[in-house]
């Protein structure tokens, strides 16, 4: 497990090849001390582990959880669409709560940000019910592009947050001075992977991903879900963005990277994750909040 002040968890995106169940096993056995889990689908060809409420896989999952001391930082994902309705995210609340789950995230796919706040807002709501809160996470490639943006659909709920992904506040073009900038009760927790300063050509790969996500030819979501890389081995300044985030944030691997996964295994993948972002958690100073 890594240093108990800072706990270390490990996003389902990072090995999304793995059920739930095996995903908490091999993250136990590698160190992380949380996971992430897929329980909704970002789009409809992706397919769905069958974590339903009552469901083999979903027991199975809490069992392994209660059996290695794992716990759930969040469960993901919502997708803010046009129409977008309670009953698109109720299942993922159902599950979460089972899991204990803190956090809910969510994205956004709708054109009209007014009406994704009103959306948001909502799940916001709902999910106050299972104390779970949902975060918004900017990305690169979609309707909401920056911290500005999710910021501002946040503060219009009462009570949802703000996801930070290290890899996207660099594709969004954020700066350290925007994150510091961020009000503080809207952070959740922060997810980490490394790589090159400006982004690569990539080519969308030609066999399917994992779960067959769809994967667009935008070189941002090529890098976000097949090309992320352990921290240390790129150049996002991983150290610096966490030494303006409060020290108690919750930190998560999300680092899909199909070579490394398929070269090393799905156990040495993130044993490796792990070690390498435990030397970061350890290195330099705490993190601290500056003006």
């Amino acid at each position: 497990m890594s240093h108990p002040s800072r706990p270390l968890g490990v996003g389902h995106l990072t090995a999304l090849g793995l059920a739930p169940p095996a995903l908490v096993t091999t993250a136990a056995e590698a160190g992380f001390d949380s996971v992430g889990l897929r329980v909704l689908t970002g789009n409809g060809t992706e397919r769905r582990w069958p974590v339903d409420v009552g469901s083999p896989m979903l027991l199975e999952t809490v069992r392994r959880l209660e059996d290695t001391g794992v716990s759930v930082l969040d469960v993901e994902i919502v997708a803010l669409k046009p129409g977008t309705a309670p009953a698109d995210y109720e299942q993922a609340l159902e599950v979460g709560v089972r899991l204990g789950a803190r956090f809910l995230n969510v994205m956004c796919d709708d054109p009209d940000l007014d009406r994704a706040s009103d959306t948001f807002a909502g799940v916001v709501e709902r999910a106050r019910i299972y104390g779970i809160r949902p975060a918004i996470e900017p990305m690169a490639y979609k309707r909401v592009s920056s911290l500005s943006q999710a910021a501002g659909i946040a503060r219009r709920s009462d009570g949802g947050g703000v996801l930070l992904d290290s890899l996207h506040l660099r594709r969004c073009g954020e700066t350290l001075d925007d994150v510091r900038a961020l009000d503080p009760d809207l952070l959740t927790y922060v997810q980490i992977s490394d790589a090159p300063r400006r982004l690569p050509r990539l080519d969308r790969p030609a066999e399917p991903l994992p779960r067959e996500q769809v994967c667009g030819d935008d070189p941002a979501q090529v890098e976000s879900l097949t090309a992320r890389l352990p921290a240390g081995d790129g150049e996002l300044g991983l150290r610096e963005l966490l030494d303006v985030l409060p020290p108690d944030l919750a930190v998560s691997v999300e680092a899909p990277n199909l070579e490394l996964i398929g070269s090393l295994g799905p156990r040495r993948f993130l044993r490796r994750h792990r070690d390498a972002a435990r030397a970061l958690l350890h290195s330099g100073t705490p993190g601290r909040r500056s003006a």
